[in-house]
């Protein structure tokens, strides 16, 4: 664990949880969020990272997977069903199975090692935007500022609360910033480089990304995710959002946003 005392400037950025158990990947990462503003705290093992995490309840967690004993995955899991705290992954290059499942669990960002630590404390300061309701960097996150409805689903980007039928919704960051791009823009179809870049920010990178969060989102707004209405596959193209499959009230009918809008 980190038990330097920061100066009080650093906690202006939020606080870190770094778990990582390499002490030299550890120490380099802490420095460079350290220098940005951020109050960090290391954990060195999945154990300690638990302990850490329910005593100091961090803005932010950034994750290595490969852990020893409680492995990252298991620590990313124990996490989400506590709280909705953003975690960023740290993986091994090619290690996509890893990735996949490290999405799959909740993850709403991912850094493959070797890695730059400048890109790391970016990424971190993206996420927590978002999670703030502050918006992400040009061309990510959502759009619109006014809430959103159709089909049984209500969505308020600056609240950042999300519901189905009246129930609250337990989505992650990127899960959310995705639900707000296909209401906002309802009968469209996007390819999946589209939404990496409008909803991720990124103008490349690993387009499974996507495939996983679109199976994540359906698994929790639609009557059978198996065979989806709302988020439907478009072949050759991507997907496409589409209120009129599902029934809508009067109120979601005069409050659905305009194709297109911003």
């Amino acid at each position: 664990m980190n038990s330097s005392a920061p100066h009080p400037q650093q906690a202006a950025g939020g606080r870190i949880l770094v778990v990582d158990d390499d002490p030299t990947v550890a120490e380099v990462v802490s420095g460079y969020l350290e220098r940005a503003g951020f109050l960090v705290e290391q954990a060195a093992d999945g154990v300690a990272a638990l302990h850490s995490a329910a005593r100091g309840r961090p803005d932010l967690v950034v994750l290595d997977l490969m852990l020893p004993g409680v492995d990252g995955f298991e620590v990313c899991r124990r996490l989400r069903a506590q709280r909705p705290v953003p975690v960023i992954m740290l993986t091994a290059r090619g290690d996509e199975d890893d990735r996949i499942a490290g999405l799959e669990l909740g993850a709403d960002d991912y850094v493959t090692k070797p890695f730059s630590p400048r890109e790391l404390v970016l990424r971190v300061e993206s996420v927590l935007r978002r999670s703030r309701g502050e918006g992400g960097e040009p061309g990510a996150g959502p759009t619109a500022t006014r809430p959103l409805r159709a089909a049984g689903l209500s969505l308020d980007p600056r609240t950042r609360r999300a519901e189905r039928d009246g129930q609250e919704l337990a989505l992650t960051l990127r899960e959310f910033d995705l639900l707000a791009h296909f209401l906002t823009h309802p009968g469209r179809a996007h390819t999946r480089e589209e939404l990496m870049r409008h909803v991720w920010g990124w103008e490349f990178g690993d387009l499974s990304t996507v495939t996983v969060h679109v199976r994540r989102l359906r698994g929790k707004i639609e009557q059978d995710p198996g065979q989806p209405r709302l988020i439907q596959t478009v072949w050759g193209v991507g997907y496409r959002f589409e209120p009129e499959a599902v029934p809508t009230t009067p109120e979601d009918t005069a409050q659905r946003p305009e194709a297109g809008a911003a």
